[in-house]
């Protein structure tokens, strides 16, 4: 498989402060801005919104 810019892969930085990230593959023909996804954080024990970081 490939590696191209099309779908870099990126990391989501929770916004709890704990430090936890999730690594992901994003479109970016698709959008082309910064992703932003409500999953769980295991540290904090509870679902909050992880932004992408560069």
């Amino acid at each position: 498989m490939a590696r191209n810019e099309l779908r870099p892969v990126v990391r989501l930085r929770s916004t709890a402060g704990t430090g936890y990230t999730y690594v992901t593959r994003l479109n970016r023909r698709n959008d082309p801005d910064r992703m932003a996804l409500r999953k769980y954080d295991p540290v904090a024990r509870q679902h909050v919104l992880f932004r992408e970081e560069r």
